[in-house]
């Protein structure tokens, strides 16, 4: 029997799932209308806003490296250029997932001990960025990319190469890890050479991994080529002859330069012992300095030509002035002495004899300030300024504080000092009759800065003086040139010490200049600390003039002036004694 007093619950349950129902409709139509709305703000209103944040995520903006300059020799030949090479780097945070079989063989690949990579990875895990190998070999970058490791990238960079190595070791200097100029040119000239990066768009995954180019920002600017003075044949043969010399005399090292005697322009100049720019473990600044640049040393009696040209040009002495020597002259409580006592000598053979008595005698007839004047407008306490970083002044005593004494050591080359680069420039006013040029490292042809020093009468009457050494009865017979008439002027100088000068280490030095009449070109050789029983300038650093002079001018074809090594010798000659060279 229908019971009439249920009709009113159901009715009741029939308007409450009808009111559910609207109200899911309803809600569903609100969300779908919020839908459409917030597709039509992301498609429309907010487009160009998402498209610059997803850019953001997948457009990067990287650096494109420029090509370092490349550094020449005067002819061209490559003594420093930058190759293509990759460096390696790794995100921990990724890399800690890969395979243990890959990174093993990554390890391998790259010469690193066994577990290296995952100690790194455990020592840093949240970093992102880490070199594990810096500008590899391409080919050995592309055998690790084949490893296809998870976390492991690439960038392209450019590493130095020096093709002549250690030959111009000294001059050309080396470049750090990340390609900055450390020492020598490279330094000197690190804005010149390192050039401007450039910029580029690229799209990278979802794993940070460049896949594609979009556009060039910047185009890169490659440094400039650097064109040195240097002649690269020369430098060889004055490396070669030089490290012969530093073996055989057991010297704790050498120093050689070679200049144009014409325009000041520096050939070459070498250091031994050197060092490899290519390979450059535990490498000290003591071995890579320029010590022909850097390193001063007293010339000793290298400086006498200069007294004389100085004395003769004031009119303090005469072509024909004699000189009783007689082997010691007192000065106060000091004495100066000679080798051997000398006896009478006129101006030409205070220089054959290289008598510090004579010049002695000759800077005591010269006021002080006179005599400084000279040194001074020589270059002497001077930086040579040849555009090389850490380039010496050396020094040079202030001639109001001078005493008689000290003009005397003056006169043969103690109490002033120069490196050898500054000696070989002092040369020039004799060279080039009394014009004393600047030097450069680059490439030039003509001197700009040229000042007169000397009479041009005086600087040839005073390399004919200087001929003279060269001969049985000189100093530096060892020096003479093979088919060339030569000049120059040893020196034999105690080393100094705190408790003063030593009589058991030396610097054996020779300064000189070919040919004669027209000399084109000057060498200062420097051995320091000859051990193996010879010391004298004469008989250890002559003969490193002598071969480097003869290949040098025969190399820039230069004619020969004489038929025979052998110089006229001198009147009165007689037998040659070792002990007189010096």
């Amino acid at each position: 029997m229908l019971d009439f007093r249920d009709r009113g619950s159901v009715k009741k349950v029939t308007n409450d799932f009808s009111g559910r129902r609207k109200f899911v409709v309803t809600f569903i139509m609100i969300c779908m209308l919020a839908l459409v709305v917030r597709d039509i703000h992301l498609q429309v209103i907010s487009k160009q806003f998402l498209k610059h944040q997803g850019d953001m995520r997948q457009v990067d903006e990287v650096a494109v490296y420029a090509y370092r300059g490349m550094i020449m020799d005067r002819n061209g030949e490559p003594l420093a250029i930058s190759t293509p090479v990759e460096s390696i780097w790794i995100n921990p945070r990724e890399l800690r997932y890969a395979k243990q079989e890959g990174i093993r063989a990554m390890e391998k690949l790259l010469n690193l001990p066994e577990g290296k990579v995952m100690e790194w990875i455990k020592e840093e895990p949240r970093r992102q960025f880490l070199y594990i190998a810096r500008r590899v070999n391409p080919q050995l970058g592309e055998d690790v990319k084949a490893l296809k490791l998870e976390g492991v990238y690439f960038e392209r960079e450019f590493k130095r190469y020096y093709p002549a190595g250690g030959v111009s070791a000294h001059i050309v200097g080396f470049t750090n890890v990340d390609d900055i100029g450390q020492a020598g040119m490279e330094s000197g000239y690190e804005k010149q050479l390192k050039g401007t990066a450039g910029s580029k768009r690229v799209i990278r995954d979802g794993q940070r991994r460049i896949i594609d180019d979009v556009e060039s920002i910047n185009e890169p600017v490659s440094g400039k080529t650097l064109e040195l003075s240097i002649d690269q044949r020369i430098q060889y043969l004055a490396y070669k002859e030089l490290q012969v010399a530093v073996e055989e005399n057991n010297a704790k090292s050498g120093t050689l330069v070679v200049l144009d005697a014409k325009n000041g322009e520096i050939l070459a100049a070498v250091n031994q012992p050197s060092f490899n720019p290519n390979t450059r473990n535990n490498l000290k600044e003591s071995v890579y300095r320029n010590r022909a640049f850097t390193e001063v040393f007293e010339p000793g009696s290298t400086v006498k030509p200069f007294v004389v040209a100085a004395a003769l040009d004031g009119g303090y002495i005469k072509p024909n002035s004699i000189f009783p020597t007689n082997g010691t002259l007192q000065i106060g409580r000091n004495t100066v002495k000679d080798v051997h006592n000398y006896g009478t000598l006129d101006v030409t053979h205070v220089l054959t004899k290289s008598s510090n008595v004579g010049v002695s005698m000759m800077s005591l007839k010269m006021p002080p300030k006179y005599l400084w004047d000279t040194y001074h407008q020589l270059g002497f306490g001077i930086s040579a300024g040849a555009g090389f970083p850490g380039e010496a002044s050396g020094r040079m005593k202030d001639y109001k504080r001078w005493h008689d004494f000290d003009r005397a050591t003056m006169s043969f080359g103690y109490g002033l000092n120069s490196s050898a680069l500054q000696l070989a420039r002092s040369y020039t006013a004799l060279a080039d009759d009394g014009l004393l040029h600047s030097v450069s490292l680059l490439k030039r042809e003509e001197d700009d800065d040229v000042v007169r020093v000397f009479s041009a009468k005086t600087a040839r009457s005073v390399r004919k003086m200087m001929e003279t050494v060269l001969t049985k009865e000189g100093t530096a017979y060892e020096a003479r040139v093979d088919g060339y008439s030569a000049a120059g002027k040893t020196g034999t100088v105690k080393k100094a010490t705190a408790r003063g000068y030593t009589e058991s280490s030396y610097f054996a030095v020779f300064a000189g200049m070919a040919p004669v009449n027209d000399p084109r070109l000057i060498i200062v050789v420097m051995i320091d600390e000859p051990s193996a029983g010879k010391y004298y300038g004469g008989l250890v650093s002559a003969p490193v003039f002598s071969k480097v002079m003869a290949g040098a001018l025969r190399i820039l074809e230069v004619a020969p002036d004489q038929e025979e090594t052998m110089p006229i010798l001198l009147t009165q000659r007689k037998p040659f004694d070792a002990n007189e060279v010096k």
